[in-house]
């Protein structure tokens, strides 16, 4: 039973993937906006979806909306069910922009999450909920695809604080 799942998950995502690529010429990228000065300014909204990972702001499919201003936020989360354990994470990450190029973007970020593993009447977590604050950049790698990673000093509901990477990729449309 565990095998199908994991299988179901590969073959949707190379399914997904391949349709993103495919479409990738319809479609215009963040960082094909114009620039004035070397800052980029988005006139539109834009658009991203990926996978996203962390021990703050969630782990699985993610969402993430670039407002017409320097301010963009990201929806994260994912689930995964093997035999009776279930495994889930859903976080929030606000980014203010610092710095945003024709290639590149750093930003100050904040998040949180909740994460669950366990059967479905008990967390066996010691600490599921998480705040952080911290930094982050993305990087452009095609048009369409950007890297994105943040280091954001965690809060675990236990009272455990530690610096934490997180890391995503994700394809930007309007």
């Amino acid at each position: 039973m565990g095998s199908n799942v994991v299988k179901r998950v590969v073959v949707g995502t190379l399914v997904l993937g391949g349709l993103l690529l495919a479409g990738r010429d319809w479609v215009y990228a963040q960082a094909a906006l114009p620039s004035k000065g070397g800052e980029v300014s988005p006139r539109e909204n834009v658009f991203g979806l990926g996978l996203f990972g962390g021990a703050t702001s969630g782990i699985g499919l993610s969402f993430r909306h670039h407002l017409p201003a320097r301010f963009s936020y990201q929806v994260t989360g994912g689930i995964i069910k093997v035999s009776s354990k279930i495994s889930s994470a859903i976080g929030l990450e606000l980014q203010f922009d610092i710095s945003r190029k024709q290639s590149n973007r750093y930003f100050i970020a904040a998040g949180g999450g909740y994460y669950y593993s366990g059967t479905s009447e008990k967390n066996d977590m010691k600490a599921p909920g998480r705040f952080g604050v911290g930094v982050g950049g993305e990087v452009q790698l095609s048009a369409e695809f950007h890297v994105s990673g943040d280091l954001l000093f965690t809060y675990f509901t236990d009272g455990t604080v530690l610096p934490l990477p997180q890391i995503g990729i994700f394809y930007y449309f309007y």
